[in-house]
């Protein structure tokens, strides 16, 4: 089925001067205008497009993909404010709307805001919502420790940075687990740190306990094999440089040196790191 405010596989079914219909299914035909077709499209092929209303609420494909699509949070400008709402850059020609009703307090232009996008059922309009906690999954499942997660920056809290996993719960980045500054609205690749006993998750950038000192352990290896058995990175180098160079906070750094050293695969002095058969 043909969905508002998501990618649509949709086949070409007409050709016009002013552009391309598709097969909208329940939809009827859709146009595609001619500005948002490759140069090549013909009739009868197929093409992933994204569906949203035009200005008239008619709904329009495009080729182009915006910062967030329905289902999903986004961190967005807002370019102007009326008597209707808030209107947000979304990276389409029309900007999404965040109605009154749903602001928690007004919204400036010029400043950015994480908002939920979801099909609106009444106005059957594609719009958004600051209010996260309405709309994100409050029952988390299946969730692992270690396991790799998609996570956007939230806000911050006294205790760290409160953050969204896979645009479907939130969790907690603890202050003593991040070893690089974030930012609200940043996309980062992430680990589920644990699942406390309330439900609530804990959150990491790095993998945990004997998992991420032997995936660090394996990296340095690689980089010491490549590089004629020799590193410059020591257990006392700033972390920064090492973050740089392994993104790795420099407490897994040197776990992961202390455990190749106790296997006697490399030889740790003042100012390098050497393998032993390069000795």
């Amino acid at each position: 089925m043909v969905e508002l405010g998501i990618k649509n596989r949709l086949r070409v079914v007409k050709k016009v001067d002013f552009g391309f219909y598709l097969d909208g299914e329940q939809f009827g035909e859709i146009l595609l205008p001619k500005r948002y077709a490759p140069d090549d499209l013909a009739f009868d092929e197929w093409l992933e497009v994204f569906l949203y209303l035009d200005s008239e609420d008619r709904i329009i494909a495009t080729s182009e993909t915006p910062f967030g699509m329905v289902g999903q949070c986004a961190y967005l400008k807002v370019v102007d404010v009326n008597e209707t709402g808030a209107f947000l850059n979304w990276g389409l020609q029309k900007d999404l709307l965040i109605p009154f009703s749903n602001q928690i307090k007004p919204m400036e232009v010029g400043k950015s805001y994480t908002v939920f996008i979801y099909l609106d059922e009444k106005s059957k309009r594609i719009v958004g919502s600051p209010k996260l906690n309405k709309f994100l999954d409050k029952t988390p499942k299946n969730y692992y420790p270690n396991q790799p997660v998609q996570l956007m920056i939230w806000q911050r809290t006294d205790l760290g940075y409160m953050a969204i996993i896979n645009h479907r719960h939130t969790g907690l980045l603890f202050s003593d687990d991040l070893f690089r500054p974030v930012n609200s609205g940043e996309v980062i690749s992430g680990y589920i740190k644990n699942i406390r006993p309330d439900g609530k998750i804990d959150l990491c950038l790095q993998l945990q306990g004997q998992e991420a000192r032997d995936e660090i352990s394996t990296r340095i290896i690689n980089f010491l094999k490549a590089n004629d058995g020799v590193l410059t990175l020591t257990d006392k180098s700033p972390p920064e440089a090492i973050y740089r160079q392994f993104n790795v906070s420099k407490g897994n750094y040197k776990k992961a040196l202390g455990k190749l050293y106790k296997d006697r695969l490399i030889v740790i002095a003042n100012d390098k790191i050497t393998l032993v058969d390069h000795e």
